[in-house]
């Protein structure tokens, strides 16, 4: 499969990579809530404590869907720095011509890249850093 860059951004462009952190945020806490709900939420402990149930396949299973977020994410911001021009031209890209739109939409898209980027790895931290339900 070969996979073709768009010549020109718009706003599909521009919302790649906020739509992928939204479907990632849902996919994580989609993926915990049922295996907490298969394993019942919380087990009485012979002594009269409480244990909950582990998290099981939870990391694997948010680990794969992070890296395939972050790696479509990384595409979209490929694409934001080619419509930017390689970061070559000086900001502000404000001027009414085709050309000042394409690289403000690269920049954009390039900025909610990075913001996408970064709030997938904390979204995905939980599922990392707590190993049972609760």
């Amino acid at each position: 499969m070969v996979l073709r860059l768009r010549d020109r951004a718009d706003l599909w462009t521009l919302l790649m990579p906020p739509t992928v952190w939204a479907s990632h945020f849902l996919y994580c806490y989609v993926v915990a809530a049922v295996q907490c709900a298969k394993a019942g939420i919380s087990l009485t402990a012979p002594q009269g404590g409480q244990t909950f149930a582990p998290l099981g396949s939870v990391p694997l299973l948010v680990g794969l869907g992070t890296l395939a977020a972050l790696a479509l994410i990384l595409v979209g911001a490929r694409q934001a720095w080619r419509h930017l021009g390689q970061g070559l031209h000086d900001l502000p890209h404000d001027a009414a011509t085709a050309e000042d739109r394409q690289r403000f939409l690269g920049y954009a898209t390039l900025l909610l890249s990075a913001l996408s980027f970064v709030s997938v790895i904390f979204i995905a931290l939980p599922a990392f850093l707590i190993r049972d339900c609760r």
